[in-house]
């Protein structure tokens, strides 16, 4: 296998490649030029690739303009990757153990942008139940999954996303302005988890916990949800310790 010493020496294909395992080593927010710190290639060729790479998907311009982040295309292939091995049955496996405890719809999801990607799902056999698609994006801060995630980001990207988002009021329980909800994060990362409150569709609660590594950063949020006709924000706070001890096992299988 043929090793370059120096980037620039590299394929094309191969500095795509160099540039989306650099955003994968350091785990946060990153610029062109912070990417190209440990890669070296000249200024132009790697402002040109990251362009490409955003323009197709794979990389995400976050709300600063300036930092990237893996993109849905990317993630979509890394989801594919883990539906091909064990470890998916084995997540998928922390859902149907958590819906056997909770007896309504649980989700692994994951934040891309200013949105949430729901990942994994077991849904309730009732009838009155709120149906969302793998894929499907929603609001960070108006619902609990979102507000985990954001609530253990780093402190920088947390503050991009006040100053920068759009903070939809979807219902009126919906934390919709940069004061609000940091105060409301502040709660949440402090008790370790969030609730929905009917903040982003009326007549639905929920209540979410972080899958944290080792360095305490958010892998996925877990979650469920139900109508308030079936449960109360009061009785669902009751399912709060198998909603932690699943997300506990969502992290071990990191």
């Amino acid at each position: 296998m043929q090793e370059y010493q120096d980037s620039s020496q590299a394929p094309p294909s191969l500095r795509n490649l160099q540039i989306l395992e650099v955003l994968a080593r350091e785990a946060r927010p990153m610029t062109a030029t912070e990417i190209n710190a440990s890669l070296g290639l000249p200024k132009p060729t790697i402002h040109r690739l990251v362009a490409t790479l955003e323009q197709e998907g794979y990389l995400s311009r976050q709300l600063d303009g300036r930092s990237y982040l893996p993109g849905l295309k990317l993630r979509r292939m890394m989801l594919g990757v883990m539906h091909a091995g064990q470890y998916d049955l084995a997540r998928h496996d922390v859902l149907v153990r958590l819906f056997a405890s909770v007896g309504e719809t649980c989700s692994i999801s994951i934040p891309e942008g200013d949105t949430l990607v729901y990942v994994d799902r077991v849904e309730t056999n009732w009838p009155l139940r709120l149906v969302i698609r793998l894929g499907t994006r929603v609001p960070l801060h108006a619902t609990a999954a979102g507000k985990v995630c954001l609530a253990f980001m780093n402190p920088q990207s947390v503050e991009h996303f006040l100053r920068h988002a759009q903070l939809h009021p979807h219902t009126p329980n919906t934390f919709a302005s940069a004061e609000s909800l940091r105060e409301e994060l502040a709660r949440v990362r402090e008790q370790g988890h969030a609730i929905d409150d009917q903040e982003f569709i009326p007549g639905m609660v929920g209540i979410s916990v972080p899958a944290l590594d080792s360095r305490g950063r958010v892998l996925a949020a877990v979650t469920f949800h139900a109508p308030v006709q079936r449960m109360s924000l009061d009785t669902a706070m009751t399912h709060l310790p198998a909603l932690q001890r699943a997300a506990r096992e969502l992290a071990d299988l990191a």
